[in-house]
C-alpha cells in the first residue's frame, strides 16, 4: 500500500487544522518572535523563528522516537520539564513587565547578535510546555504503523510543523516590523508593548504550571 493513501492524507490535513490552531494561540514562541522583532528588527524575527522551527523539528524527531509515550508512561518526568518551561517562561514575562524600559530601546540596529537569537529561540521552544502536551496528546493519534513507514510520517508531519510555524511567527514578525518604527518614536508605547508582551508570557506560566501540578497530582494518584 501506497504510504500517501487517501485516507492517510486526510489525517494530514486534520493534523494541519490542528497543528494551525495550536500554533496561532499565543504563547512563549509567538511572543519570542515578536520581542525579538520588535528589539532587532526583522532580522532579528527571522533569527528567532529560525530557532523556533529548530526546535519544532526536535520535538517531532523526540516524538516519533517515542519520548512523548515515555513522558506518558512517567508523568513526574513531564511535570519536571513543564515546571522548567514555566519557569523560564515567568523569567522572561517578569523582567519585560517589571521596568520602565520593558523592550529596552527600540533601535534600527540589532542589539543582540542573530546568532544568540537563534539559540534563545530554539531553547523557548524546547521549554514551551505546549509542544510536549502536544507530543503526549496529539502525534501518537497521527502516527499509526499502518500508514506506512514511520520515519516518513514524521517527515510529513514535521514539515507540516515546520511549514505553520514559519507562515504564522513570519506574519507576526511581518506586523512588528511596521510596529517598530512607530514605537522608535515613542517611550512609552514601548513600555506598554514589552509589558503587554510580558503578561501574555506570565499568563502562560501560570497555565504551564498549573498544568504541571495537574499532571504531578494525576501520578500520585
Amino acid at each position: 500500500m501506497d504510504w500517501f493513501s487517501l485516507a492517510h492524507a486526510s489525517q494530514l490535513w486534520l493534523f494541519f487544522v490542528l497543528v494551525l490552531g495550536i500554533i496561532v494561540l499565543p504563547g512563549m514562541d509567538m511572543a519570542f518572535v515578536l520581542g525579538s522583532t520588535l528589539v532587532d528588527g526583522f532580522k532579528g524575527g527571522v533569527a528567532a523563528l529560525a530557532g523556533i522551527v529548530a526546535g519544532g523539528v526536535a520535538h517531532t524527531a523526540m516524538a516519533a522516537l517515542g519520548v512523548g509515550l515515555a513522558l506518558k508512561a512517567v508523568p513526574q518526568l513531564l511535570s519536571v520539564m513543564l515546571m522548567a518551561g514555566a519557569l523560564y517562561l515567568g523569567w522572561i514575562g517578569w523582567s519585560l513587565v517589571r521596568g520602565a524600559s520593558a523592550l529596552g530601546e527600540v533601535r534600527a540596529e540589532a542589539s543582540r547578535p542573530w546568532g544568540a537569537t537563534f539559540r534563545r529561540g530554539l531553547l523557548t521552544c524546547l521549554l514551551n510546555p505546549k509542544a510536549y502536551l502536544f507530543m503526549i496528546a496529539v502525534y501518537p493519534q497521527f502516527a499509526r504503523p499502518e500508514h506506512g513507514s514511520m520515519a516518513v510520517q514524521a517527515v510529513a508531519m514535521g514539515t507540516i510543523i515546520a511549514f505553520t510555524q514559519a507562515a504564522v511567527y513570519g506574519a507576526v514578525a511581518l506586523g512588528a516590523v511596521r510596529v517598530k518604527a512607530w514605537l522608535r518614536g515613542s517611550g512609552r508605547a514601548q513600555v506598554l508593548a514589552g509589558q503587554s508582551v510580558g503578561a501574555v508570557l506570565l499568563l502562560g506560566a501560570a497555565w504551564s504550571l498549573a498544568q504541571a501540578f495537574g499532571f504531578h497530582g494525576f501520578a500520585a494518584g
